[in-house]
């Protein structure tokens, strides 16, 4: 890889290379990727871009956990809290152009493939 490639790239974690490009690009799909299942057409809507696909799974995630918290009276409506927290804290990281992964769900979030 020639060192101008390399500058283009942001290395998040050892197994993620992100281009700049794609970044910049990605933003406004990243985001909206947090609104529960429009995740979901995200995925399968653009797959080329790692950056979106990264904050899509993510989103996707939450949406399962939001869908299934919905339906536990009480305790699952709290729960529902800290979901919106992690949507909220993607959303923002995601405006900023970085990669964040969740707490205990990120790794799992990661598995999904499209």
């Amino acid at each position: 890889m020639t060192e101008e490639k390399k500058a283009e790239q942001v290395a998040v974690e050892p197994e993620i290379e992100l281009d700049k490009k794609d970044v910049e690009e990605g933003k406004a799909l990243a985001v909206i990727s947090y609104f529960w299942l429009i995740s979901l057409i995200v995925l399968l809507v653009k797959k080329d871009n790692e950056f979106v696909l990264f904050h899509a799974r993510q989103g996707l995630v939450l949406a399962i956990l939001a869908t299934v918290f919905s339906l536990i009276p009480v305790i699952g409506w709290l729960l529902n809290i800290i979901v919106i927290i992690f949507a909220v804290v993607g959303i923002v990281k995601a405006l900023a152009g970085e990669v964040w992964k969740m707490p205990f769900l990120g790794d799992f979030a990661q598995k999904i493939k499209f």
